[in-house]
């Protein structure tokens, strides 16, 4: 009867699992390492999982209970606003072993992680990271995100690469960045960019993907328009705001 008992209880808790997982959409990705499966939680929040290694990107408890996944093997934390850094949802995440990447303000208050500025390069578990410049460059927007102090990163999954913009404008240093498969750019004024912005990044690097993310309250379909005889970028628009 016991063992009825316990295996019935692993039953509803792999159920339940899923079920949480699958009120989120996700997209899956072929690359020349294994498959890469991308989980939209909502706002700046995103999963990875590469061939069963889970990566975090700025985990927040108000768009996912993070106890109801699997623990994350590596975390990536742009930079220390509410809507991005989360150390309640990062500890839920957490196991031995478990890699976390931030900026050195969010070190600060974390006390724990690895710390990468702009231009640094590492690897994890196979995935190369890249750290590169997030920030304001609008006159009257400067105080949100100052230069040389927030993150967006690179990841390079085999032969797919993956931009996470992080909270950024259109600022020039984008212009470098090379054989983007997968870009998240934000979309939400006065804090990152309009929709007329993301178009100028788009041109600037050209990715085949493009996710807009951050969206908050801009209407999408401002994006879809700009974009609509652009034949080179699929633009895909996903539940995140």
């Amino acid at each position: 009867m016991k063992n009825i008992f316990v295996f019935s209880l692993m039953v509803f808790s792999a159920t339940f699992q899923s079920c949480a997982q699958n009120k989120f959409e996700s997209d899956e990705f072929e690359t020349s390492a294994g498959k890469l499966t991308i989980t939209f939680f909502g706002h700046a929040s995103l999963m990875f999982n590469f061939n069963g290694k889970i990566i975090q990107v700025d985990p927040v408890g108000q768009y996912a209970d993070y106890s109801k996944f699997p623990k994350a093997d590596l975390i990536l934390i742009t930079h220390d606003h509410f809507d991005h850094f989360d150390k309640k949802a990062i500890e839920k995440s957490v196991k031995p072993g478990t890699a976390i990447i931030l900026n050195q303000t969010t070190f600060d208050e974390l006390n724990k992680g690895q710390v990468m500025k702009n231009g640094d390069v590492k690897t994890v578990d196979g995935v190369k990271i890249e750290a590169v410049p997030a920030y304001n460059n609008t006159p009257q927007h400067l105080q949100f995100h100052p230069k040389n102090r927030d993150n967006g990163y690179v990841l390079t999954f085999g032969n797919k690469r993956v931009y996470i913009a992080g909270d950024t404008e259109n600022i020039p240093e984008m212009a470098a960045l090379k054989n983007i498969d997968i870009a998240f750019l934000p979309m939400n004024q006065p804090y990152t960019m309009l929709p007329s912005q993301v178009v100028q990044c788009v041109h600037l690097f050209h990715p085949h993907i493009l996710y807009p993310y951050h969206y908050g309250n801009t209407h999408v379909s401002e994006l879809t328009k700009l974009m609509a005889n652009d034949k080179t970028v699929e633009v895909r628009i996903r539940k995140l705001n």
